[in-house]
Protein backbone atom coordinates (compact mmCIF):
# COMPACT_ATOMS: atom_id res chain seq x y z
CA UNK A 1 0.00 0.00 0.00
CA UNK A 2 1.11 3.69 -0.93
CA UNK A 3 2.11 5.91 1.95
CA UNK A 4 2.12 10.14 1.43
CA UNK A 5 3.63 11.98 4.19
CA UNK A 6 2.28 15.70 4.51
CA UNK A 7 4.88 17.93 5.64
CA UNK A 8 5.10 21.72 5.47
CA UNK A 9 1.60 22.72 6.95
CA UNK A 10 -0.12 24.20 9.22
CA UNK A 11 -2.54 21.30 10.24
CA UNK A 12 -6.53 22.29 10.80
CA UNK A 13 -8.45 19.75 13.27
CA UNK A 14 -11.71 21.18 13.54
CA UNK A 15 -11.97 19.42 16.84
CA UNK A 16 -9.47 23.08 17.83
CA UNK A 17 -10.26 26.68 17.13
CA UNK A 18 -7.19 27.30 14.53
CA UNK A 19 -4.83 25.34 12.75
CA UNK A 20 -1.64 24.85 14.33
CA UNK A 21 2.09 24.70 12.97
CA UNK A 22 4.64 21.97 13.49
CA UNK A 23 2.64 18.82 12.53
CA UNK A 24 3.30 15.82 10.17
CA UNK A 25 0.36 13.40 9.05
CA UNK A 26 1.22 10.24 7.06
CA UNK A 27 -1.02 8.46 4.80
CA UNK A 28 -1.09 4.64 4.48
CA UNK A 29 -3.00 3.59 1.97
CA UNK A 30 -6.88 4.84 2.27
CA UNK A 31 -6.22 5.85 6.05
CA UNK A 32 -4.27 8.03 8.26
CA UNK A 33 -1.45 6.14 9.68
CA UNK A 34 0.39 8.59 12.03
CA UNK A 35 -0.32 12.28 13.22
CA UNK A 36 2.44 13.88 15.28
CA UNK A 37 4.22 17.18 16.09
CA UNK A 38 7.46 16.26 15.57
CA UNK A 39 9.32 14.50 12.49
CA UNK A 40 7.35 11.26 11.25
CA UNK A 41 9.54 8.78 9.56
CA UNK A 42 9.29 6.47 6.80
CA UNK A 43 11.24 5.44 3.86
CA UNK A 44 8.90 4.71 1.57
CA UNK A 45 6.33 7.49 2.12
CA UNK A 46 6.57 9.75 -0.62
CA UNK A 47 6.78 13.56 0.85
CA UNK A 48 4.45 16.34 -0.18
CA UNK A 49 5.85 19.82 0.96
CA UNK A 50 2.31 22.29 1.43
CA UNK A 51 4.73 25.46 1.75
CA UNK A 52 2.80 26.69 4.45
CA UNK A 53 -0.31 25.88 3.31
CA UNK A 54 -3.55 24.15 5.31
CA UNK A 55 -4.42 20.99 5.55
CA UNK A 56 -7.95 19.63 6.43
CA UNK A 57 -10.25 17.15 6.27
CA UNK A 58 -12.58 16.85 3.54
CA UNK A 59 -15.92 18.75 3.21
CA UNK A 60 -19.16 16.59 4.06
CA UNK A 61 -22.40 17.87 2.33
CA UNK A 62 -25.27 16.44 4.28
CA UNK A 63 -28.22 17.07 1.81
CA UNK A 64 -27.46 16.96 -1.95
CA UNK A 65 -29.02 15.85 -4.68
CA UNK A 66 -26.54 13.74 -7.42
CA UNK A 67 -28.97 12.88 -9.57
CA UNK A 68 -31.95 15.92 -9.35
CA UNK A 69 -30.52 17.52 -12.63
CA UNK A 70 -33.30 19.73 -13.25
CA UNK A 71 -33.85 22.59 -10.63
CA UNK A 72 -38.28 22.19 -11.86
CA UNK A 73 -38.08 18.83 -11.13
CA UNK A 74 -41.53 17.66 -13.38
CA UNK A 75 -38.92 18.67 -16.00
CA UNK A 76 -37.38 15.77 -15.13
CA UNK A 77 -40.08 13.17 -16.93
CA UNK A 78 -38.03 14.43 -20.33
CA UNK A 79 -35.20 13.15 -18.84
CA UNK A 80 -33.89 9.41 -20.02
CA UNK A 81 -32.30 7.61 -17.52
CA UNK A 82 -29.42 7.33 -19.41
CA UNK A 83 -28.88 11.21 -19.83
CA UNK A 84 -29.23 11.32 -16.23
CA UNK A 85 -26.64 8.96 -15.34
CA UNK A 86 -24.66 11.20 -17.55
CA UNK A 87 -25.58 14.47 -16.03
CA UNK A 88 -24.73 12.88 -12.66
CA UNK A 89 -21.26 11.62 -13.15
CA UNK A 90 -20.75 15.47 -13.96
CA UNK A 91 -22.58 16.79 -10.95
CA UNK A 92 -20.82 14.34 -8.82
CA UNK A 93 -17.37 15.21 -10.04
CA UNK A 94 -18.08 18.78 -9.75
CA UNK A 95 -18.97 18.26 -5.71
CA UNK A 96 -15.47 16.30 -5.63
CA UNK A 97 -13.44 19.30 -7.36
CA UNK A 98 -14.88 21.65 -4.46
CA UNK A 99 -13.46 19.54 -1.65
CA UNK A 100 -16.48 17.46 -0.63
CA UNK A 101 -15.32 14.13 -0.13
CA UNK A 102 -18.29 13.10 1.54
CA UNK A 103 -21.94 13.18 0.94
CA UNK A 104 -25.31 12.32 1.76
CA UNK A 105 -27.51 12.39 -0.88
CA UNK A 106 -30.66 13.02 0.60
CA UNK A 107 -32.79 11.56 -2.36
CA UNK A 108 -32.03 10.15 -5.62
CA UNK A 109 -29.14 8.55 -6.27
CA UNK A 110 -28.74 5.05 -6.21
CA UNK A 111 -26.92 1.87 -5.34
CA UNK A 112 -25.34 1.69 -8.66
CA UNK A 113 -24.20 5.93 -8.74
CA UNK A 114 -22.43 4.93 -5.08
CA UNK A 115 -21.15 1.73 -6.71
CA UNK A 116 -19.36 3.22 -9.68
CA UNK A 117 -17.54 5.97 -7.60
CA UNK A 118 -16.28 3.24 -5.04
CA UNK A 119 -15.29 1.19 -7.53
CA UNK A 120 -13.04 4.11 -9.12
CA UNK A 121 -15.18 4.27 -12.33
CA UNK A 122 -16.67 7.76 -11.84
CA UNK A 123 -15.01 10.23 -9.97
CA UNK A 124 -17.30 11.72 -6.86
CA UNK A 125 -17.36 11.91 -3.38
CA UNK A 126 -18.14 8.80 -0.87
CA UNK A 127 -21.95 8.83 -0.98
CA UNK A 128 -24.69 7.88 1.54
CA UNK A 129 -27.72 7.35 -0.54
CA UNK A 130 -31.58 7.59 0.72
CA UNK A 131 -33.04 6.06 -2.09
CA UNK A 132 -36.46 7.26 -2.95
CA UNK A 133 -38.15 9.89 -0.63
CA UNK A 134 -41.25 8.06 0.81
CA UNK A 135 -44.09 10.88 0.19
CA UNK A 136 -48.38 10.49 0.52
CA UNK A 137 -50.38 11.25 -2.15
CA UNK A 138 -50.65 15.14 -2.54
CA UNK A 139 -47.32 15.75 -0.91
CA UNK A 140 -44.24 17.07 -1.23
CA UNK A 141 -42.86 13.81 -2.85
CA UNK A 142 -45.63 13.88 -5.33
CA UNK A 143 -45.34 15.41 -8.98
CA UNK A 144 -47.97 14.31 -10.92
CA UNK A 145 -50.33 17.11 -12.44
CA UNK A 146 -53.71 17.14 -11.58
CA UNK A 147 -54.50 15.89 -14.65
CA UNK A 148 -52.45 12.71 -14.04
CA UNK A 149 -54.82 9.58 -12.73
CA UNK A 150 -52.05 7.28 -12.69
CA UNK A 151 -50.40 7.29 -9.20
CA UNK A 152 -47.86 4.72 -10.04
CA UNK A 153 -43.53 6.28 -10.42
CA UNK A 154 -42.74 5.99 -13.76
CA UNK A 155 -40.18 3.23 -14.82
CA UNK A 156 -38.33 4.65 -18.23
CA UNK A 157 -37.38 8.55 -17.01
CA UNK A 158 -35.41 10.37 -14.44
CA UNK A 159 -38.62 11.36 -12.63
CA UNK A 160 -38.84 8.15 -10.87
CA UNK A 161 -36.11 8.65 -8.70
CA UNK A 162 -37.75 11.96 -6.94
CA UNK A 163 -39.92 9.77 -5.03
CA UNK A 164 -42.30 7.07 -4.04
CA UNK A 165 -45.77 7.31 -3.22
CA UNK A 166 -46.97 5.38 -0.18
CA UNK A 167 -50.47 6.23 1.94
CA UNK A 168 -50.77 4.27 5.29
CA UNK A 169 -48.77 2.48 7.80
CA UNK A 170 -48.09 -0.84 5.78
CA UNK A 171 -47.58 0.80 2.71
CA UNK A 172 -44.88 3.18 3.90
CA UNK A 173 -43.25 0.11 5.69
CA UNK A 174 -43.09 -1.58 2.42
CA UNK A 175 -41.78 1.50 0.72
CA UNK A 176 -39.23 1.66 3.42
CA UNK A 177 -38.46 -2.27 3.33
CA UNK A 178 -37.61 -1.55 -0.58
CA UNK A 179 -35.14 1.34 -0.01
CA UNK A 180 -33.51 -0.87 2.61
CA UNK A 181 -33.57 -3.59 -0.10
CA UNK A 182 -31.84 -1.36 -3.02
CA UNK A 183 -28.95 -0.51 -0.22
CA UNK A 184 -30.32 3.15 1.09
CA UNK A 185 -27.78 4.24 3.91
CA UNK A 186 -30.56 6.23 5.68
CA UNK A 187 -34.55 6.26 4.47
CA UNK A 188 -36.19 10.29 4.00
CA UNK A 189 -39.68 10.44 4.35
CA UNK A 190 -41.88 14.17 3.56
CA UNK A 191 -43.45 15.38 6.94
CA UNK A 192 -44.63 18.34 5.59
CA UNK A 193 -44.93 20.95 2.32
CA UNK A 194 -41.97 21.95 0.85
CA UNK A 195 -40.93 25.02 -1.68
CA UNK A 196 -40.16 22.72 -5.24
CA UNK A 197 -43.45 20.85 -5.04
CA UNK A 198 -46.08 22.15 -6.99
CA UNK A 199 -49.70 22.08 -5.01
CA UNK A 200 -48.77 21.31 -1.08
CA UNK A 201 -48.79 24.56 1.41
CA UNK A 202 -45.50 24.85 3.18
CA UNK A 203 -47.48 23.90 6.76
CA UNK A 204 -48.94 20.67 5.24
CA UNK A 205 -48.67 17.52 7.56
CA UNK A 206 -47.89 14.87 5.17
CA UNK A 207 -47.44 11.89 7.40
CA UNK A 208 -49.15 10.31 10.32
CA UNK A 209 -47.28 9.23 13.50
CA UNK A 210 -48.17 5.74 12.92
CA UNK A 211 -47.18 6.27 9.09
CA UNK A 212 -43.62 7.47 10.96
CA UNK A 213 -43.54 4.85 12.80
CA UNK A 214 -43.60 2.53 10.85
CA UNK A 215 -40.16 3.99 8.74
CA UNK A 216 -38.76 4.48 11.35
CA UNK A 217 -39.40 0.94 13.44
CA UNK A 218 -38.43 -0.40 9.79
CA UNK A 219 -35.12 1.28 9.58
CA UNK A 220 -34.13 0.66 12.57
CA UNK A 221 -34.19 -3.03 12.68
CA UNK A 222 -32.10 -2.79 9.45
CA UNK A 223 -29.20 -0.75 11.45
CA UNK A 224 -30.34 2.15 9.57
CA UNK A 225 -32.00 4.99 10.35
CA UNK A 226 -34.78 7.95 9.01
CA UNK A 227 -34.48 11.28 7.47
CA UNK A 228 -36.75 13.97 7.98
CA UNK A 229 -38.01 16.64 5.32
CA UNK A 230 -39.74 19.29 7.44
CA UNK A 231 -40.05 22.68 8.14
CA UNK A 232 -43.16 23.53 10.83
CA UNK A 233 -42.80 23.19 14.56
CA UNK A 234 -45.35 20.60 14.17
CA UNK A 235 -44.09 18.47 11.59
CA UNK A 236 -40.48 18.55 13.68
CA UNK A 237 -42.21 17.56 16.32
CA UNK A 238 -44.14 14.52 14.73
CA UNK A 239 -41.06 13.37 12.91
CA UNK A 240 -38.82 13.27 16.06
CA UNK A 241 -41.27 12.12 18.26
CA UNK A 242 -41.69 8.94 15.99
CA UNK A 243 -38.26 7.88 16.00
CA UNK A 244 -36.56 10.31 13.01
CA UNK A 245 -33.25 10.93 13.49
CA UNK A 246 -32.48 14.46 11.26
CA UNK A 247 -34.50 17.13 10.38
CA UNK A 248 -33.64 18.34 7.15
CA UNK A 249 -34.35 22.13 6.49
CA UNK A 250 -36.48 23.02 9.44
CA UNK A 251 -36.60 26.97 8.75
CA UNK A 252 -39.44 27.71 10.82
CA UNK A 253 -38.45 25.94 14.31
CA UNK A 254 -39.43 27.57 17.32
CA UNK A 255 -37.29 27.33 20.46
CA UNK A 256 -39.70 24.47 22.15
CA UNK A 257 -38.41 22.20 19.31
CA UNK A 258 -35.13 22.95 19.11
CA UNK A 259 -35.21 22.06 22.88
CA UNK A 260 -37.23 18.83 22.05
CA UNK A 261 -34.14 18.10 19.50
CA UNK A 262 -31.62 18.99 21.60
CA UNK A 263 -32.93 16.68 24.41
CA UNK A 264 -33.81 13.97 21.94
CA UNK A 265 -29.73 14.30 20.60
CA UNK A 266 -31.04 14.47 17.12
CA UNK A 267 -29.65 16.63 14.24
CA UNK A 268 -30.89 19.31 11.52
CA UNK A 269 -29.37 19.79 8.71
CA UNK A 270 -29.81 23.32 7.40
CA UNK A 271 -29.88 24.21 3.58
CA UNK A 272 -29.79 27.90 2.98
CA UNK A 273 -28.03 28.30 -0.05
CA UNK A 274 -30.75 26.99 -1.93
CA UNK A 275 -33.46 29.36 -1.56
CA UNK A 276 -31.21 32.39 -1.86
CA UNK A 277 -29.88 30.25 -5.59
CA UNK A 278 -33.63 29.86 -6.35
CA UNK A 279 -34.81 33.45 -5.68
CA UNK A 280 -31.94 34.51 -8.05
CA UNK A 281 -32.57 32.29 -10.58
CA UNK A 282 -35.73 29.83 -9.98
CA UNK A 283 -37.76 31.73 -12.24
CA UNK A 284 -35.42 31.35 -15.84
CA UNK A 285 -34.87 27.52 -14.65
CA UNK A 286 -39.06 26.84 -14.82
CA UNK A 287 -39.90 27.06 -10.88
CA UNK A 288 -44.15 28.77 -10.86
CA UNK A 289 -44.63 31.89 -8.75
CA UNK A 290 -46.19 29.68 -6.24
CA UNK A 291 -43.23 27.81 -5.49
CA UNK A 292 -41.29 31.07 -5.45
CA UNK A 293 -43.34 32.43 -3.26
CA UNK A 294 -43.05 29.90 -0.88
CA UNK A 295 -39.39 30.07 -1.14
CA UNK A 296 -39.44 33.20 -0.07
CA UNK A 297 -40.85 32.72 3.11
CA UNK A 298 -38.33 29.86 4.13
CA UNK A 299 -35.56 32.25 2.79
CA UNK A 300 -36.59 34.82 5.64
CA UNK A 301 -36.70 32.14 8.05
CA UNK A 302 -33.52 30.27 7.48
CA UNK A 303 -30.90 32.35 9.32
CA UNK A 304 -32.99 32.61 12.57
CA UNK A 305 -33.38 28.80 12.56
CA UNK A 306 -29.70 28.79 13.05
CA UNK A 307 -29.75 31.47 15.81
CA UNK A 308 -32.22 29.39 17.66
CA UNK A 309 -30.85 25.93 16.93
CA UNK A 310 -27.37 27.42 18.25
CA UNK A 311 -29.16 28.78 21.30
CA UNK A 312 -30.77 25.35 21.97
CA UNK A 313 -27.72 23.74 21.30
CA UNK A 314 -28.66 21.35 18.43
CA UNK A 315 -25.91 19.85 16.31
CA UNK A 316 -26.72 21.21 12.39
CA UNK A 317 -25.14 19.63 9.67
CA UNK A 318 -23.62 21.28 6.48
CA UNK A 319 -26.32 20.83 3.76
CA UNK A 320 -26.85 22.21 0.58
CA UNK A 321 -30.02 21.04 -1.27
CA UNK A 322 -29.17 22.28 -4.60
CA UNK A 323 -30.80 21.11 -8.11
CA UNK A 324 -29.65 20.79 -11.26
CA UNK A 325 -27.59 23.60 -12.78
CA UNK A 326 -27.33 25.52 -9.21
CA UNK A 327 -25.39 23.12 -8.11
CA UNK A 328 -22.62 25.52 -8.73
CA UNK A 329 -23.64 27.44 -5.89
CA UNK A 330 -23.11 24.34 -2.77
CA UNK A 331 -20.10 26.30 -1.39
CA UNK A 332 -21.50 29.15 -1.34
CA UNK A 333 -23.23 27.55 2.10
CA UNK A 334 -20.53 28.76 3.70
CA UNK A 335 -20.88 32.44 2.75
CA UNK A 336 -24.89 32.49 3.77
CA UNK A 337 -24.21 30.84 7.32
CA UNK A 338 -21.46 33.19 8.00
CA UNK A 339 -23.79 36.04 8.50
CA UNK A 340 -24.71 34.21 12.02
CA UNK A 341 -21.83 31.87 13.17
CA UNK A 342 -17.76 32.07 12.95
CA UNK A 343 -15.65 30.45 10.35
CA UNK A 344 -14.79 27.64 12.73
CA UNK A 345 -18.15 26.93 13.67
CA UNK A 346 -19.44 26.05 9.76
CA UNK A 347 -16.28 23.87 9.07
CA UNK A 348 -17.45 21.77 12.31
CA UNK A 349 -20.88 21.96 10.75
CA UNK A 350 -18.99 20.55 8.06
CA UNK A 351 -16.76 18.20 8.98
CA UNK A 352 -17.26 17.11 12.77
CA UNK A 353 -21.02 17.24 13.08
CA UNK A 354 -21.77 15.61 9.13
CA UNK A 355 -19.33 12.76 10.00
CA UNK A 356 -21.90 12.45 13.21
CA UNK A 357 -24.85 12.42 10.98
CA UNK A 358 -23.73 9.81 8.47
CA UNK A 359 -22.33 7.77 11.82
CA UNK A 360 -18.51 7.98 10.42
CA UNK A 361 -17.28 10.05 13.83
CA UNK A 362 -13.34 9.60 14.42
CA UNK A 363 -13.86 7.96 10.58
CA UNK A 364 -14.12 11.35 8.91
CA UNK A 365 -13.76 15.15 9.84
CA UNK A 366 -10.75 14.21 12.25
CA UNK A 367 -7.17 13.83 12.04
CA UNK A 368 -6.06 10.67 13.60
CA UNK A 369 -4.66 7.20 13.37
CA UNK A 370 -7.16 4.84 11.87
CA UNK A 371 -9.50 7.88 10.53
CA UNK A 372 -10.23 7.95 6.71
CA UNK A 373 -8.04 9.59 4.46
CA UNK A 374 -10.24 12.08 3.24
CA UNK A 375 -7.68 15.50 2.98
CA UNK A 376 -7.41 19.05 1.61
CA UNK A 377 -4.73 21.13 1.47
CA UNK A 378 -5.73 24.81 1.15
CA UNK A 379 -3.71 27.83 0.22
CA UNK A 380 -4.88 29.70 2.77
CA UNK A 381 -6.46 29.35 5.88
CA UNK A 382 -10.26 29.03 5.94
CA UNK A 383 -10.84 29.59 9.82
CA UNK A 384 -9.42 33.53 8.82
CA UNK A 385 -11.27 33.54 5.41
CA UNK A 386 -13.78 30.92 4.09
CA UNK A 387 -13.31 32.38 0.61
CA UNK A 388 -10.35 30.11 0.49
CA UNK A 389 -13.39 27.56 0.60
CA UNK A 390 -15.43 29.01 -2.66
CA UNK A 391 -14.84 29.49 -6.45
CA UNK A 392 -15.30 25.87 -7.27
CA UNK A 393 -11.77 24.47 -5.61
CA UNK A 394 -10.05 26.84 -7.24
CA UNK A 395 -7.59 27.50 -3.82
CA UNK A 396 -7.40 23.62 -3.03
CA UNK A 397 -4.40 22.51 -3.89
CA UNK A 398 -4.76 19.26 -2.94
CA UNK A 399 -7.92 16.71 -2.72
CA UNK A 400 -7.40 13.49 -1.14
CA UNK A 401 -9.56 10.70 -1.03
CA UNK A 402 -9.35 7.53 0.26
CA UNK A 403 -5.93 8.02 -0.31
CA UNK A 404 -6.09 8.48 -3.53
CA UNK A 405 -5.36 12.20 -5.33
CA UNK A 406 -7.94 13.23 -6.62
CA UNK A 407 -6.16 17.00 -7.51
CA UNK A 408 -2.66 17.00 -6.85
CA UNK A 409 -0.60 20.82 -7.62
CA UNK A 410 2.40 20.11 -5.10
CA UNK A 411 4.18 17.26 -6.77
Amino acid sequence: MSQVLFRGMRLLDPRWDEPRDGYEVLIDGSEIKEVADTPIRSRSAEILDCGGRTLMPGLIDCHAHVFLSEVSLRALESVPLTLMTARAAVLARAMLDRGFTTVRDAGGADWGMKQAIEDGLLAGPRLFISGQPISVTGGHGDFRRRTDAESSPPTSNALRYVSRIADGPDAVRAAAREQLRQGADQVKIMCSGGVASPYDPLESLQLTPEEISAATSEAHSFGRYVLAHAYTPEAMRRAVENGVRTIEHGNFIDDATATLIATKKRFLVANLVTYVAMKERGAALGMTAEMLAKNDRVLEAGLRSLEICKRAGVPVGYGSDLLGSLQQEQSREFVVRSEVLSPIEIIRQATLVGAEIVREENRLGVFEPGARADVLVVDGDPVRDLAFLLDQGAHLSVIMQRGRFHKNLLS
